[in-house]
């Protein structure tokens, strides 16, 4: 057996007495599981881990059965460096770091267990304590992905990232695993049926990781479950348990399931493809992982299954669940999701956020958790559907008033808008739509009588602009008296033009018989 100091052995024991097992104290204190067991099958025979009694301090530990404990007075080879350490630890650095900051600066050579233990030995941590939760038969199931490697994809001939869905039954730990080559709704969806199917039961809980084809708000309190899957535990009747943010130890049953599936089928193991590898993890859930001794139960998860749970098991409706296409997709700025090359309005609250898309077989529906944002007629590719109430309202009048509209109004204002309008929308090369809506708008603001005038003066100073328009309504010049006679030379009411009293040219032929210097 190792020989362990005095205060190790101790330290192993009070952990024990605290309710650690021997991987977590063989793993904390950096010893071997076969060694902590020993001496904890020791510490038990000499009655250290009676809870009715004190545990002795560890210069008191008796020898028995040629067990040897080493003196507590063993200099460790950490020792010299002990304010350094301190230091270290008094600014939270790792004991990993500690170990490269001693080589690389005070040429330690020891081991990184040395200065773990050395650690452990100068600050002391309490263990970490959890409580196990132990079901009855039937009540609950956890659920999670874990990577898988690479795998071919018959279809495309190319190898792909692939993933383990695997399913635990807590109290019998049976499993279900599939292989598959994404994380969407509606694989995560599909995996769940199957599951019930190869268990021909429904547990009444799933307990959840907060995996995005399922929780789209991790708050505790009050999580979001994304649409689809709210839908399939409505039809089979199972409540969905989401776990805490980042703590995979409230679901360790999969979690060790996950891990038991990389380990022992996945690891040195090459498959064909995906459907080959499929096969061949049902082969193993019944013959290898269903049959092995499991060492919480003590007993095989196969048989505890098919004796007890089984028919524990909530049974699977008649009416099975419709998987359709759904799609998790961002709104974009211009308030659509586009999916499949199309695009569907969203209101504009929702532009940046996440949503699902159900695809139906002649309609599309928007969801946001349980909120049913829009419904839209399923259009072909490449052409959109838009709702104007989905816009603000200073968006959406600019998509309101096309050209046809801005004619139709023009029309019922008078001629002379008209005919302003139509110069505006048959400008060249500058597209003055913009411009035509405008002066439209104005109606808002003016009657149309007044916004008839203007059209009329700005016409007649041979400027049918918006800009005009917009400064004789204005102005107040529509209260003047029109401008009379030749209005060409007019530029604007309070611009004069004047008159040459001789014609231009008589300077152009002067110039061109160098009488007139320039």
């Amino acid at each position: 057996m190792e020989q362990l100091h005095m205060y190790h052995i101790h330290e192993m024991l009070h952990r024990r007495r605290l309710g650690a097992s021997a991987r977590s104290i063989a793993a904390h204190l950096g010893h071997s599981r076969s060694t902590v067991e020993k001496y904890l099958a020791w510490g038990e025979a000499q009655g250290y881990l009676d809870l009715t009694k004190p545990l002795p301090a560890p210069e008191a530990l008796a020898l028995q059965d040629g067990v040897q404990l080493k003196s507590p007075h063993m200099r460790s080879t950490v020792e010299p460096y002990r304010a350094v350490v301190e230091t270290l630890l008094d600014q939270r650095v790792e004991t990993q770091a500690i170990l490269q900051r001693l080589q690389a600066n005070h040429g330690y050579t020891g081991s990184y267990s040395s200065v773990r233990r050395y650690v452990q030995q100068i600050r002391p941590q309490d263990p970490y304590v959890c409580v196990r939760m132990e079901t009855v038969p039937g009540q609950q199931a956890q659920v999670d992905f874990g990577g898988a490697g690479r795998m071919l994809d018959p279809l495309s001939g190319s190898l792909r990232p692939a993933y383990a869905f695997v399913l635990t039954l807590s109290w019998s730990r049976h499993q279900y695993v599939e292989f598959v080559f994404d994380q969407t709704i509606a694989t995560w969806c599909r995996c769940h049926q199957q599951a019930f199917l190869a268990l021909e039961g429904v547990p009444r809980e799933i307990v959840i990781d907060n995996l995005k084809a399922a929780i789209l708000t991790t708050a505790l309190e009050d999580p979001v479950v994304s649409e689809a899957y709210r839908r399939l535990a409505l039809c089979y009747n199972f409540q969905i348990h989401p776990c805490r943010p980042r703590t995979p130890q409230h679901k360790g049953k999969v979690e060790n399931g996950v891990h038991y599936v990389q380990r022992n089928f996945l690891a040195g193991q090459t498959f064909t493809d995906l459907p080959e590898a499929n096969r061949m993890v049902k082969l193993w859930v019944e013959g290898i992982a269903g049959l092995r001794t499991h060492g919480t139960t003590h007993e095989q998860p196969l048989t505890r299954f098919l004796q007890t749970e089984k028919a524990a098991l909530l049974p699977i409706p008649s009416d099975p669940f419709e998987i359709f296409d759904v799609r998790r997709v961002k709104v974009q700025s211009d308030c659509h999701v586009h999916v499949e090359g199309s695009a569907y309005s969203v209101p504009a609250r929702w532009v940046n956020t996440k949503v699902d898309v159900f695809l139906y077989d002649s309609y599309v529906q928007i969801f946001y958790g349980g909120q049913l944002l829009a419904t839209h007629p399923l259009v072909a590719r490449g052409t959109s559907s838009t709702r104007m109430e989905h816009y603000p309202a200073d968006k959406a009048i600019y998509l309101q008033r096309t050209p046809a509209f801005c004619r139709l109004q023009a029309g019922e204002v008078g001629p002379s808008c008209t005919q302003v309008i139509e110069a505006l929308l048959t400008s060249r090369p500058v597209d003055k739509l913009r411009a035509a809506q405008s002066l439209i708008g104005a109606r808002e603001r003016y009657t149309d009588e007044r916004l008839e005038a203007a059209c009329a003066r700005a016409l007649a100073y041979g400027d049918p602009s918006w800009t005009r328009v917009k400064k004789i309504l204005t102005s107040g010049v529509l209260e003047q008296v029109a401008p009379a006679g030749d209005v060409t030379r007019t530029l604007s009411p309070s611009i004069t033009t004047y008159q040459h009293a001789r014609n231009v040219s008589e300077f152009f032929d002067r110039i061109a018989q160098g009488v007139l210097e320039l």
